[in-house]
């Protein structure tokens, strides 16, 4: 196992700095607190920052482990936007190509508030939902109208791509990449000592769903993406491996070992995930929960919820909404 995992950083014309700095010294915070819980089997929390150079082309210019030899990003952030104009255009440079580069490579893309602008230019939100500040919400969506913008959500976690709302938004992906990445013990803790209420994060104190996107396989992968940004309709094991170009049991084969599940177990719990987020921050009833998620029989979704989550779906909207209660959460 690597002990090192490397976070980039985003530092595009006009970036809010002080997060670009305030999400380097939380990354450090679950660095030292994953080194007093863990001792034995620690990991180092590299950051890098990146700017783009007179001629357009991104560069590091900053590297929190400059002796570490050079890695792929596990994930990459983009913060929020403190200039009159959302990061969009030629001064943007590079940074939508980079953007993309490290999608391919398995790197989680993570925007917080008018990063959303930028994530937007890259075309990986084509199809999608996301968030952003409520300010930014009617611009973003009016220049990419095939991005389904809901600025009523605090975060939206995809797996492989992470948009977090409004201005201060930066602290709830910190934390949530840390939860990711580090684990719930070690993002509790950085939340304690930095003084923020990680609220609803503590969700994580079920087992939650965190795909491994940086195995490899560029066919596997790229199913994976495609199944994070599917409306949940009419997908099967035939029609995944039709669309990787293999044969079924070479499908499943590949998949299998990229993952660390069937793509049956995988495709679950990627639609119980995004449940998860609807349960905690929509009013809507756990019937038409169900149906967005993928499910047609509702009590078939409350079964695989419950066997996933070890609670029914009632059980976890009264434990973890955030836009109270409901008038269907007493149902299992």
């Amino acid at each position: 196992m690597n002990d090192t995992v490397e976070i980039a950083i985003a530092s595009y014309p006009d970036v809010w700095r002080a997060s670009v700095h305030g999400l380097t010294d939380m990354f450090a915070v679950a660095e030292r607190y994953d080194r007093q819980q863990s001792a034995a089997q620690s990991r180092r929390l590299r950051v890098s920052h990146y700017e783009t150079d007179a001629a357009y082309m991104v560069s590091k210019v900053f590297d929190t482990h400059p002796s570490e030899r050079e890695g792929r990003p596990v994930a990459v952030v983009l913060p929020p936007a403190i200039g009159e104009e959302l990061p969009f255009g030629e001064r943007m440079g590079g940074f939508p190509e980079w953007i993309r580069g490290h999608h391919r490579s398995g790197a989680i893309i993570c925007s917080a508030c008018g990063g959303a602008s930028l994530l937007a230019q890259t075309g990986l939100l084509s199809g999608r939902s996301a968030t952003t500040h409520w300010l930014h919400g009617e611009t973003i969506a009016k220049r990419h109208p095939d991005i389904r913008i809901d600025t009523d959500k605090m975060l939206l976690d995809e797996g492989d791509i992470i948009t977090a709302g409004g201005m201060m938004a930066w602290t709830d992906l910190g934390l949530r990449l840390i939860d990711r990445l580090l684990g719930t013990s070690v993002m509790l803790a950085t939340a304690r000592f930095m003084l923020i209420d990680p609220g609803a994060r503590e969700q994580s104190f079920y087992s939650k769903f965190i795909p491994r996107l940086d195995h490899g396989d560029t066919v596997i992968l790229g199913i994976q993406h495609w199944l994070h940004g599917t409306d949940f309709r009419g997908v099967n094991i035939v029609v995944m491996a039709e669309r990787a170009g293999l044969g079924e049991r070479t499908f499943l084969r590949r998949f299998q070992k990229a993952t660390g599940l069937n793509p049956t177990e995988y495709y679950q719990r990627l639609r119980i995930a995004k449940a998860r987020d609807l349960l905690e921050q929509s009013d809507l009833s756990i019937e038409k929960i169900a149906w967005a998620s993928g499910y047609e029989d509702t009590n078939a979704f409350r079964k695989v919820f419950r066997k996933i989550v070890g609670v029914s779906p009632g059980e976890y909207r009264m434990r973890f909404s955030i836009v109270g209660r409901q008038g269907d959460e007493t149902e299992n």
